[in-house]
């Protein structure tokens, strides 16, 4: 699905402009990114922290070298495993030399493994004023973002590329074992559908450079935990510092799948009428065009090959020319009127004159006046100056075709007509008392064409 284009708002700057800290200030996770040769390529403060080494004297290095024999055996199983898979994992493993439990989420981005870890024994130091004060950012934070919505809540750090997935949206909405952790953008990227990637990033950057703009929104295809695909919509409050330069984005994704699916079903029940309509008007110049031809050859023509031989025996006949040739008018004046009244039935008159509701009137009186039928026409409230030109013709088109079929084949002797619109569609119901169609014998004349 290619959603339809969302406007990003403008607003003042000074007006909303949200000064909290960012969550992963206010939590302990520790987080690093290794390549495929395991050599440290980000070391976050948290990971200093719990893992006792700075971010100088392991960048650039060989984690496995650097914590030969210190890390448990089945840290690197898992850091292998996570490797080889395209998914989030997710595992809690003893490290008796730190005594504590680590509670680890990998991935694996861009041949780069991306770690996020907390631990269930780290040292909390905090005094009551960084308690109030971590309260009163998550507070704030909460109630920014439910001014958005709470699917599944982010913050995106522009300054590190880091989005920090808060309070598990995502593994509610979409699968992913990530709580309160960090993911880098790449993972993100990744997510996207490969048809939506260059469409919302290219306009997440073009509002990221407005500094005009504090709302980014947008509708896209995103990959659940399953590898299956579902549409979100994704709106973020662009946060920028004194000089306009964005620092981060608070947002929030929400699951709109049920939503596009219902609206794609509605769609196709749309296109699929207008083919019934399409069909039913090409039909109807079919069995026209049909009809034409049969009164041409059978009735026509022949009439025009007798008043030829009438005209012919006038030659021939002085004592009864008078006789033929008035006798050949009055086969051509029969003619004359035969393609009259195929003009009549063939010309409706322009909607701009009559309407629809008028021409199907005419129509109804003069098959009334020629056949024992009585036809009721209701039209409740129709404004046809509404419906377009060419719908009222079809519509037209596909009422005087069933009037046909009910004459030659029905032998009803009343018929109903009710034309009504109900939203952006026209209803067009006709019924009658004549013989129906017997089901049966059309199924199993079917079955034997089969």
């Amino acid at each position: 699905m290619s959603a339809e284009p969302i406007i990003s708002s403008k607003r003042s700057f000074k007006k909303n402009t949200y000064q909290g800290k960012p969550v992963i200030e206010t939590l302990t996770n520790g987080y690093f990114i290794v390549d495929e040769n395991w050599v440290v390529k980000y070391w976050n403060e948290s990971a200093e922290k719990l893992l006792g080494i700075t971010k100088i004297n392991i960048l650039g290095k060989n984690l496995w070298k650097e914590f030969a024999q210190r890390i448990p055996i089945e840290f690197y199983a898992v850091y292998n495993k996570a490797f080889l898979k395209d998914i989030p994992i997710q595992f809690q493993e003893y490290w008796g030399e730190m005594n504590a439990w680590f509670d680890v989420t990998t991935w694996c981005v861009d041949d780069n493994l991306c770690v996020s870890f907390k631990s269930s024994s780290a040292p909390y130091t905090e005094d009551s004023v960084k308690i109030m004060d971590r309260l009163n950012t998550l507070t704030e934070l909460y109630k920014y973002v439910t001014e958005i919505t709470n699917d599944a809540l982010w913050e995106w750090d522009w300054g590190t590329n880091e989005i920090f997935w808060i309070d598990g949206g995502h593994k509610r909405a979409f699968g992913y074992p990530i709580e309160n952790k960090l993911i880098p953008v790449n993972f993100w990227r990744s997510c996207l559908h490969p048809d939506d990637r260059e469409r919302v990033l290219t306009k997440l950057n073009t509002t990221i450079k407005d500094t005009e703009l504090e709302i980014w929104e947008d509708e896209y295809r995103f990959k659940r935990m399953d590898g299956s695909f579902c549409y979100v919509h994704d709106r973020g409050h662009i946060l920028r510092d004194e000089n306009y330069k964005p620092t981060r984005i608070i947002g929030a994704t929400q699951d709109i799948d049920e939503r596009v699916m219902l609206e794609q079903d509605m769609s196709n029940q749309k296109m699929e009428q207008h083919r019934e309509i399409t069909s039913a008007v090409l039909t109807s110049l079919e069995n026209e065009r049909s009809a034409i031809g049969m009164e041409i050859h059978d009735n026509l023509g022949q009439i025009l090959v007798v008043a030829k031989m009438y005209m012919q025996m006038a030659k021939t006949s002085k004592e009864n020319k008078d006789a033929h040739i008035v006798k050949s008018l009055d086969f051509i004046q029969e003619v004359i009127e035969v393609i009259r009244k195929m003009s009549k039935n063939l010309i409706i008159p322009p909607s701009d004159i009559f309407g629809l509701i008028q021409n199907i009137r005419i129509l109804i009186t003069d098959v009334m006046a020629v056949h024992p039928i009585k036809i009721i026409f209701y039209e409740p409230g129709l404004e046809e100056e509404k419906i377009p030109e060419q719908l009222q013709i079809n519509i037209f088109r596909i009422v005087q075709e069933q009037i046909n079929n009910i004459l030659k084949h029905s032998e009803a002797s009343i018929a109903i007509i009710k034309l009504t619109r109900q939203d952006n569609e026209m209803l067009l119901v006709i019924n009658d008392n004549g013989k129906g169609c017997d089901m049966s014998n059309e199924k199993k004349e079917l079955e034997s064409l089969i």
